[in-house]
């Protein structure tokens, strides 16, 4: 059974080697950070964000300890709206409904804590994986899109949501 936690430094550490090659690591940041990420760039890169009272960097972690993380972040105002980002699981528990688990319990944070009534993300239209985890939890596309250009590729990026 997973649970939340808010981000610790010592989580860098781990998390950092979840991105194993420069190609999964822009599908996961969209380039907001730098490659490769050390554990000092990812911590100083959520720094910027520690007041942020509109901005939340959470861990999910079971009894083996840490196994996903992903930010919130109310994007605008009125604060009905959440943003979900950085989403990622450990790669040795992927396919085993880890991630799945780890967003239900970020929804259910978004929609019973934070009172909000719709949850966003982004997803680049190659990371399928993502893609199939997203829908499997509800999540579906707003028919808006981004183009990113990385690697010398237009990488499209979906908009999706879910209303409580």
């Amino acid at each position: 059974m997973l649970r939340l936690r808010p981000y610790k430094s010592c989580d860098a550490e781990k998390i950092v080697t979840w991105l194993k090659d420069e190609r999964s690591f822009r599908k996961w940041c969209a380039d907001c950070m730098t490659y490769p990420l050390t554990a000092e760039g990812l911590n100083a890169y959520y720094q910027k964000e520690e007041n942020n009272e509109d901005y939340w960097t959470m861990v999910a972690f079971d009894e083996s300890g840490v196994v996903g993380q992903f930010i919130m972040k109310f994007p605008d105002e009125n604060k009905k709206r959440i943003r979900l980002g950085f989403i990622i699981v450990d790669g040795h528990k992927r396919g085993k409904g880890y991630g799945k688990e780890m967003l239900e319990l970020a929804k259910k944070y978004a929609y019973e804590i934070l009172k909000v009534e719709e949850i966003e993300l982004g997803v680049f239209e190659n990371n399928e994986a993502a893609y199939r985890c997203y829908q499997s939890v509800g999540f579906k596309e707003k028919g808006e899109r981004a183009i990113y250009k990385i690697f010398d590729e237009e990488w499209i990026c979906l908009e999706l949501n879910q209303r409580k």
